[in-house]
């Protein structure tokens, strides 16, 4: 496997008035092609603001990202903007949609962005949300959904350009255990079937345990890992970890 992502020595520090704050200290991390990788910590740990820096949501205050074998920092902003639109998908625990578009049109909506027109894409677009079982749902609109079925809209569409990397943080904050279950399984599905990488910040240790690898923050540092192959590292394994970082 390839090393699709990577961070060198990265680190964030903010300032909150006259104190210096930082976020994170010199975390080294990677994430292989077709890989399923959950971050956890405890809360105020770094785990969203590693996941904005990896996605070029926001800059380091030194220290690299290195995606898809181009570093972040040499990028313009334009350039910058291109690849994430082209290489990389987002699901948030807010699912985002528009309210006034179909699923389907919401599915689309990274392509129009992109400047593409939707009627070349339209299998794409029908298998995706055939992919999340919402095939009979295409022309509903958000408000006609449930809290699960458009968090599902939102992995379709995370998924509509061809990413090589999808980042999800908390998918699942927002929904019940049931629905919970169903988006993990989907993201699974997708990291296995269609050999995307997936990056999943999570403060669940149920939810973590769909992964390959977890990997640990403290303090803004990586301070440890768990890998169990295709199963993921078990919850109770899990938990251990957790406790021991409280």
């Amino acid at each position: 496997m390839d090393t699709i992502l990577e961070t060198k020595d990265l680190t964030k520090e903010y300032l909150m008035g006259e104190v210096r704050v930082t976020a994170l200290a010199g975390v080294n991390f990677y994430a292989q092609r077709g890989e399923f990788v959950a971050i956890m910590g405890p809360s105020g740990s770094g785990k969203s603001t590693l996941l904005h820096l990896l996605g070029g949501l926001d800059t380091p205050t030194s220290g690299e990202v290195i995606l898809t074998g181009q570093p972040l920092s040499a990028l313009s902003d334009d350039e910058l903007t291109r690849l994430r639109r082209q290489k990389v998908g987002f699901i948030f625990q807010f699912y985002n949609l528009l309210p006034t578009l179909s699923a389907a049109e919401n599915v689309a909506l990274p392509l129009l962005i992109d400047g593409k027109a939707i009627q070349p894409h339209r299998q794409q677009i029908e298998a995706l949300l055939g992919l999340v079982n919402l095939a009979d749902r295409q022309d509903h609109l958000p408000d006609q959904l449930s809290g699960g079925q458009q968090q599902r809209v939102a992995i379709a569409r995370a998924f509509v350009t061809r990413p090589e990397i999808v980042l999800a943080d908390e998918p699942t904050g927002n929904l019940d255990s049931q629905s919970g279950t169903a988006i993990l399984e989907l993201l699974r599905q997708a990291c296995r079937d269609l050999n995307t990488t997936i990056v999943m910040v999570t403060h669940d240790a149920q939810a973590a345990s769909y992964a390959g690898r977890v990997v640990f923050l403290k303090d803004g540092r990586l301070v440890h890992e768990l890998v169990n192959g295709r199963a993921g590292a078990s919850a109770k394994n899990i938990l251990k970890v957790m406790a021991s970082l409280q």
